[in-house]
């Protein structure tokens, strides 16, 4: 393949080789571009690194963030490439290099075209790059560690972030510390109504029909193409005929909790509003949860609610540190080759996945969702309820290998599939068919948003 024109302007001066990606992942570096009032500027760094964009803006005076996507596409179609080479001269901009981009005595960077890296000697690069500034702005992830196996210490990692990132005073209980409004009244009751073996559906038609807009949210859902129900004009006849006791309570349950936190304004470009992302993964665990053996298989309404819920922090964490939930957008857009775990564990040095199910607890939501949101990102866990969270962590995953962006892509291995008694061509063809039928789904997400 041909390297684009800008590129071998470019390289012009230096010796190079044209690699595949694949053998070139070690010391690749990347070119990340960022804006302020003060104008654009680039920055290089290792590939798997995190970028701080805070050490960053103190450092040179700035406030940069990423620049805009529709900007980006644009510079690409200008320059006729599919990805920006990690050098200064192919935009003309000022450039940053991190200073462990020197340490490697050979890099890599994307040559332009799709797929394909040109390798370096650090001498070269260093010739390429004598106009940068060198500054310090990379994370290895490798010194970042996510508190993935040990929940026992959640409550001390979240009260030792509060003590560093607010000036309140550590109470006893969680939902005081963090200042945030009791379980909404609707939740309480259904919750109440799950624990009676003699509850009845005109009880939980009765709780949704107290509230107005829960009760038209119902309806909405029902009548939607996804379920095809056709006309729907009551909450009895959303439960009775289209969606059942079972979902229709537990969507009750996820609409109630997700309006009680208001979703921020200020949110990170590229990544799904978080109703689009709880209606994604409630629907890929009900299929997942539809699809295993009747032994093995999770309560279906559970395991929706799970998915519902399982961005909860994210709301938590924007309501408890705004000024740095800010922040945090910025370093989301220019790292998003990292889970957001790690970044959030190097900002607030607690997860959302941790502080989401620490409230749930608390609110007395049932074990198997807390235990679902709490050990999402845990591929390996194999505690009580564990089933719970696998299902949310492959139903991510098969939605982000077809371009649903929940986060970065993880390799799933068959025995992922055999642990949960799945088929794998099976699987596969039902995500083809819920991704297929993204219209119904967005449409699903803005009437949970209220649009």
């Amino acid at each position: 393949m041909e390297l684009p024109a800008v590129t071998v302007k470019a390289l012009d001066s230096v010796a190079h080789n044209l690699v595949q990606s694949a053998g070139a992942e070690v010391n690749r570096l990347k070119m990340v571009l960022l804006e302020d009032e003060g104008g654009k500027l680039q920055a290089i760094c290792r590939h798997a690194d995190l970028l701080d964009i805070d050490a960053l803006n103190q450092q040179l005076g700035r406030q940069l963030r990423l620049l805009s996507r529709v900007e980006r596409m644009r510079l690409y179609e200008r320059l006729g490439v599919a990805q920006l080479p990690a050098l200064p001269s192919v935009t003309g901009w000022p450039t940053v290099v991190d200073i462990r981009a020197d340490e490697a005595a050979e890099i890599s960077i994307a040559s332009g075209a799709a797929g394909e890296q040109v390798s370096l000697t650090q001498d070269a690069f260093q010739q390429l790059t004598t106009s940068a500034k060198r500054l310090s702005f990379g994370v290895s992830p490798s010194v970042i560690h996510v508190n993935h196996d040990n929940p026992e210490r959640d409550r001390e990692q979240l009260n030792s972030a509060l003590k560093r990132l607010t000036s309140l005073r550590i109470q006893q209980r969680l939902e005081d510390t963090l200042e945030l409004p009791p379980l909404p009244e609707t939740a309480q009751r259904i919750i109440r109504l799950r624990v009676n073996p003699n509850a009845s559906t005109g009880e939980l038609v009765d709780i949704v029909e107290s509230d107005p807009s829960l009760a038209a949210q119902v309806v909405s859902w029902a009548s939607s193409s996804f379920y095809a129900g056709g006309q729907v004009n009551s909450v009895h006849d959303a439960v009775v005929r289209v969606l059942g006791f079972d979902l229709v309570m537990n969507l009750a349950m996820g609409l109630s909790l997700g309006r009680a936190l208001k979703a921020p304004t200020d949110e990170p470009e590229g990544y799904l509003g978080y109703w689009q992302q709880a209606v994604w993964q409630a629907q890929a665990a009900g299929v997942l949860a539809s699809l295993m053996p009747r032994g093995q298989r999770p309560v279906f309404g559970l395991a929706y609610l799970g998915g519902l819920l399982h961005n909860f922090g994210y709301l938590v964490l924007s309501h408890v540190f705004p000024p740095h939930f800010k922040l945090a957008c910025r370093f989301w857009e220019v790292n998003p080759h990292l889970d957001t775990s790690v970044i959030e564990q190097h900002l607030f040095g607690v997860t959302r996945e941790q502080i989401g199910s620490q409230l749930l607890a608390n609110w007395g939501m049932p074990d198997e969702v807390v235990q679902a949101v709490r050990n999402q990102k845990n591929p390996e866990y194999s505690g009580e309820q564990a089933v719970y969270a696998q299902v949310l962590w492959l139903g991510r995953q098969l939605l982000t290998a077809r371009g649903i962006p929940l986060g970065p892509e993880e390799p799933v291995t068959d025995s992922v599939y055999e642990k949960l008694g799945l088929a794998r061509d099976k699987v596969e063809e039902q995500f083809d068919l819920l991704v297929d039928s993204r219209d119904s789904i967005l449409g699903m997400a803005g009437m949970m948003q209220g649009k």
